[in-house]
C-alpha cells in the first residue's frame, strides 16, 4: 500500500531493437533444402571420446545441414544466392529454434526471386578491410572482392557477381588475402592456386577463369586449402 517509486513516462526518441537483444553465442545451421534456424551454443556441451552426441535438429528426407557458422547474436551474416546476388542479416533477426526443430525456410526471411536459392553463409569479419571474398561459378569464372565493398548492404540485397546466363555462383570463400584455393569439377577435375594471382574487383564485374573446362563439365566446390 505505500507510494509508486518509479515513475511511467513516454519514451524519448526511438530505440534500437538491437540494444535489446543479448550478446550471446549462437550456433546458426542452413540447410541444404534452404532452411536456417539459430540456437545457443550453451545447447551443446562437451562429451567424452565414448560419447554419441546430440541431434542437432530434425531434417526432411533427403535434406541434410549443409553450413554450420558459431556467431555473436550481433554479428552479421552475408547469404549469398546461386544468381550471385547477396543479402544480409544480422545474427538475432534468424528466428531462434529448438535443438531437434527443422528451422525456418529462408525465403520466408530473405526477399529472394524465384528460382534463387541461398548457396553460402559467411559472417561478416570485424576488419572488413584486410577480408576478401572468392566466389566460383559453375562455368569456371572466379572473382576476389574486398568485404569493404559490402558493407553497406540494402535490405533487398545487392549483385555481388556478374553472371552469365545459365551460369550459377556455387561458392564463396572468406580469405586473408595469401590463402591457396581448390576447385573440383564434375568430371573429377581439380586445380589449385594463390589467390594472389588473382586481382581484386569490384562488386558489378564478371571475375577471371579459374580453371578450363569440357563443355559437358562444370564447377561443383570452392575450399580454401587449411
Amino acid at each position: 500500500a505505500d507510494d509508486r517509486r518509479t515513475e511511467l513516462t513516454a519514451i524519448d526518441g526511438e530505440i534500437d531493437l538491437a540494444d535489446l537483444i543479448q550478446q550471446e553465442d549462437m550456433v546458426v545451421t542452413l540447410t541444404h533444402f534452404g532452411y536456417v534456424k539459430r540456437l545457443s551454443k550453451s545447447t551443446y556441451r562437451t562429451q567424452h571420446r565414448g560419447g554419441k552426441g546430440v541431434a542437432a535438429m530434425t531434417t526432411r528426407e533427403e535434406d541434410y545441414a549443409e553450413q554450420i557458422l558459431v556467431m555473436n547474436t550481433h554479428e552479421d551474416i552475408l547469404f549469398f544466392t546461386n544468381r550471385g546476388r547477396v543479402y544480409v542479416l544480422k545474427c538475432y533477426e534468424i528466428p531462434e529454434a529448438g535443438r531437434t526443430a527443422r528451422g525456418t525456410a529462408i525465403v520466408n526471411i530473405l526477399p529472394l526471386a524465384g528460382g534463387e536459392k541461398v548457396t553460402t553463409m559467411i559472417p561478416v569479419p570485424v576488419d572488413t578491410d584486410s577480408h576478401y571474398l572468392m566466389m566460383a561459378t559453375r562455368e569456371g569464372m572466379i572473382k576476389k572482392t574486398s568485404t569493404s565493398e559490402f558493407a553497406n548492404l540494402r535490405r533487398n540485397g545487392l549483385i555481388a557477381i556478374i553472371l552469365r546466363d545459365e551460369d550459377d555462383l556455387v561458392g564463396v570463400e572468406l580469405t586473408d588475402g595469401y590463402r591457396e584455393l581448390l576447385l573440383g569439377s564434375r568430371l573429377g577435375k581439380a586445380i589449385r592456386f594463390s589467390e594472389r594471382h588473382i586481382r581484386a574487383m569490384g562488386r558489378a564485374s564478371m571475375g577471371v577463369r579459374s580453371m578450363r573446362l569440357e563443355p559437358e563439365d562444370s564447377v561443383i566446390s570452392m575450399a580454401v586449402v587449411e
